[in-house]
């Protein structure tokens, strides 16, 4: 093991040994190198004469760029999309997220987390857990309606074992009990379970409601305090899009700093949250089970974060942070998310008024959503797979099965005045099969 390595493992063991017990072999033996990028950094402070260490082309005091490039990107000065951004990501970008992380959720005033970390995006964000914790045989706490991601990011790539619980209850609402008989069943088994929470949820478009929320929480402190280490991540892709009664808030400041055998991850981005899915901006943000007298275990996390960072893709573009920064510090920026929350929201309430018109009662059900983008249609006579291929072949509507029953919409990207339609297009196609 390498020695910076074994010095971040002693820190985390000095300040909370449940940590260092949390993570994956990987994560034991990550560290971030003192080479290149930290003597770098050093000379970029004290090298006034020559600084002849990054890796990059200068010329008249800057970065060297291709003019056919900087014509369209004009409005940016060049130092702000050439040079390679550092490791951690802009540290202007860091603390803008930080502050509309705390603005957006009030529960998170008062507790003790880490600067966010810039990822590439939030599936980014997820590979680094994964890789950090996530071991062979390790358990991953996960509703049955879940990303099909997920299972690549953590079953094939780091070996861990999926434990699915049902997502609803027959009553339509999130089932806790459920939940808390696997996370009862992993901390027996294993003694560490990694739990996510995906809220709004990806397929099924929904958020707990508060008290829901509340005795998630409740049930992650329950196994922790019977000795379970608990890796708790919410995974807040689609953070902000409530519609209708649930929570408002991410679980994390409920999480954070909740008992020492929880370790609360926040993976969140502007990728969804600012509409700019290209752009490939995502963050991952820690918190321990103690106060601020604990920062030596964030300081450890995010060394080795960086570490992960430095050794699979160096750092994060450039260009997209500086793009996300200038939008965080507009004037307009508040006003222009709302109008097009005031869209999204048009378009989840149409849906769900079109969908409870008794129309289609005969073809199907319909899970319960109330956020984010999509819902799931739970078919009562034909396969999912069958209908779905129909769909495309005669109709030219797209939409994505999971499993025999379920058919997922996306009504993000359906125009209010369209949704009657596409459901008519639907029920004509489970006709035609049935």
């Amino acid at each position: 093991m390498n020695p910076l390595a074994s010095e971040l493992n002693e820190q985390l063991s000095q300040h909370n040994p449940h940590v260092l017990e949390m993570l994956s072999d990987l994560g034991k033996n990550l560290f971030f190198p003192k080479g290149i990028l930290t003597q770098s950094a050093e000379a970029k402070e004290k090298a006034h004469k020559f600084n002849a260490t990054i890796g990059i082309a200068t010329e008249k005091g800057g970065p060297m760029f291709l003019q056919c490039i900087q014509d369209k990107l004009s409005a940016f000065d060049p130092k702000d999309i050439y040079p390679y951004a550092p490791p951690a990501g802009k540290p202007e970008l860091r603390a803008l997220w930080r502050e509309k992380m705390v603005r957006e959720n009030p529960s998170m005033k008062g507790t003790f987390f880490s600067n966010p970390i810039v990822t590439n995006a939030l599936t980014h964000g997820l590979s680094i857990l994964g890789d950090m914790f996530v071991g062979v045989g390790d358990h991953v706490v996960l509703p049955d309606m879940l990303w099909g991601n997920y299972n690549l990011t953590f079953g094939t790539c780091n070996g861990g074992i999926i434990k699915k619980f049902p997502t609803f209850t027959v009553a339509g609402g999130f089932d806790v009990d459920a939940f808390k008989v696997v996370l009862k069943n992993t901390a027996e088994e294993k003694g560490k379970a990694v739990v996510l929470l995906n809220f709004p949820n990806n397929p099924s478009g929904y958020t707990p409601t508060v008290a829901e929320g509340d005795a998630i929480v409740a049930a992650i402190k329950e196994v922790a305090e019977a000795g379970c280490n608990v890796v708790a991540v919410t995974d807040d892709a689609y953070f902000g899009l409530f519609y209708e009664d649930s929570m408002k808030e991410s679980l994390f400041g409920k999480l954070a700093n909740l008992h020492p055998r929880i370790l609360a991850v926040k993976l969140d981005g502007a990728t969804k949250e600012e509409f700019v899915w290209g752009f490939r901006t995502g963050f991952i943000t820690f918190a321990d089970g103690h106060s601020y007298e604990n920062a030596p275990v964030l300081t450890a996390l995010e060394k080795k974060t960086m570490g992960i960072i430095r050794a699979k893709i160096s750092n994060c573009p450039h260009p997209s942070q500086t793009f996300v920064i200038e939008a965080l510090r507009s004037s307009q920026f508040l006003a222009q998310k709302e109008e097009k929350f005031q869209v999204m929201k048009g378009r989840a309430l149409k849906t769900k008024a079109v969908l409870n018109s008794s129309k289609y009662d005969k073809a199907w059900d319909y899970y319960p959503f109330n956020s984010g983008y999509f819902m799931c249609l739970k078919l009562k006579t034909v396969d999912a797979e069958k209908l779905r291929i129909h769909l495309l072949d005669k109709y030219g509507v797209g939409a994505i099965s999971i499993g025999k029953t379920d058919l997922r919409i996306a009504f993000s990207c359906i125009a209010e005045e369209n949704i009657q339609e596409l459901f008519d297009l639907i029920y004509q196609a489970v006709l035609d099969l049935a």
